[in-house]
């Protein structure tokens, strides 16, 4: 008895160890093993996968030996725990991956990135929050209830030189539009400057290149029309060029004399009268007929509506007819 239950055991010992496949893989050639990239490459020949009858599961099998092979190799690595967990540190790539999409390419320094590298100057990063001093807490640096939010200043007070009745308020959000708006225009600036394209602006807003001749003497004449009188009655410098009017001229037509120019004048406006008023006969006839057959249409329900209330008013009973016609007289009355 002593012996047949040893040999059962012995048994299901065996039976158990056949489930779990060995850790031990032999091969005739060693495949290369890329750790960094976890990449296994087996120069093997599949001549076995040719003459296999159930190819599924030789391909089960030669990707179970090498995950194997692979999963021996990280396990030789220096491992370490980490929160309960056996963590590998695996080295660098030894295959080089190709890439889908190009390098990007270093972003171009604007103006005052290239100003504070040539003066030692760090960007340090600001703080979200800064110190009140007048509500004595912590309020954000820029946006809603920020120390230079608009809705705070519920009084301004009004400098000595300036109007008394000027709006201030209306002045400080002309201000800081201006702020915003010349923020912008620098970004603007610095775009195209990387781009190699020249800013759209009007008058003497500045180009990425120098101006030509066109463009100054455009400048010019703005600043020449910039004053109350146009220029009419401001000092001169000596060799300014005078301005000249580059605008085209009104031409108006004369009163009396030009006959023939009157009526062709006239004719072209009764050809466009006559052109307009052409009249479709056929689209104005079906639009008739269709108009006569909505009105039939119209007058018939409305002959069923009256025949029908009729016919409600005498499903009443007698009593509660006669109350209605006595109340229909004594308001007629």
């Amino acid at each position: 008895m002593a012996t047949n239950t040893v040999e059962n055991v012995l048994k299901s010992i065996d039976e158990e160890a056949k489930k779990f496949k060995s850790l031990v893989v032999n091969k005739d050639i060693d495949p290369t093993l890329d750790l960094g990239n976890l990449l296994v490459c087996d120069p093997n020949p599949i001549t076995r996968f040719e003459q296999s009858k159930n190819k599924n599961e030789y391909l089960k099998e030669l990707s179970r030996e090498n995950t194997q092979l692979l999963f021996n190799e990280i396990w030789k690595l220096p491992a370490q725990r980490t929160e309960d967990v056996i963590t590998v540190k695996l080295p660098e790539p030894t295959t080089r991956l190709p890439r889908e999409k190009s390098i990007p390419k270093p972003k171009a320094t604007t103006r005052w990135e290239k100003f504070a590298q040539m003066k030692g100057i760090q960007n340090k990063k600001k703080t979200r929050k800064v110190w009140d001093e007048e509500l004595q807490k912590w309020v954000p640096r820029w946006g809603y209830q920020s120390k230079g939010d608009l809705k705070r200043d519920w009084v301004l007070e009004v400098p000595q030189n300036a109007d008394p009745f000027e709006d201030q308020f209306g002045k400080k959000k002309k201000e800081k539009k201006e702020r915003v708006a010349k923020n912008e225009l620098q970004r603007l600036r610095n775009i195209a400057r990387t781009s190699k394209k020249k800013v759209p602006g009007v008058g003497n807003t500045p180009t990425v290149d120098k101006p030509n001749k066109s463009q100054l003497t455009k400048s010019l004449q703005m600043a020449q029309q910039s004053t109350a009188s146009m220029g009419k009655f401001d000092k001169k410098l000596a060799k300014e060029p005078t301005q000249r009017n580059s605008g085209k001229k009104r031409k108006f037509e004369p009163v009396i004399g030009a006959l023939s120019s009157e009526k062709e004048r006239e004719r072209h406006i009764l050809d466009t009268l006559n052109k307009k008023g052409k009249m479709n006969i056929s689209q104005a006839v079906n639009r008739e007929i269709t108009e006569e057959q909505q009105a039939g249409q119209n007058e018939r329900k409305e002959k069923k509506s009256k025949k029908k209330g009729k016919g409600q008013n005498r499903a009443l009973p007698k009593s509660i007819r006669s109350n209605k016609k006595s109340k229909s007289k004594g308001r007629h009355r």
